[in-house]
């Protein structure tokens, strides 16, 4: 990946930081937010990893869905 693109990936990384509002959440504390980080990662490194994965993508693309159609114009 060169530079621009991992700026690019690094960015929309914080961005649904704060879209899940984990900034405001933890107080902008770092260590809060990457123990949290870190607390998911062994959810998914864990027995159960594929499981969760498969809720915690389909939560995120409900979540992606929703906002989308919260942005859609109403017609009426």
């Amino acid at each position: 990946m060169n530079r621009r693109e991992r700026t690019r990936h690094l960015i929309e990384l914080g961005g649904l930081v704060v879209k899940a509002r984990l900034d405001t959440l933890a107080d902008d504390d770092r260590a809060v937010l990457y123990g949290a980080f870190l607390t998911v990662a062994a959810k998914l490194y864990g027995p159960d990893g594929a499981r969760a994965l498969v809720l915690f993508r389909r939560k995120g693309k409900r979540a992606f869905e929703a906002e989308q159609a919260d942005d859609k114009p109403s017609l009426g």
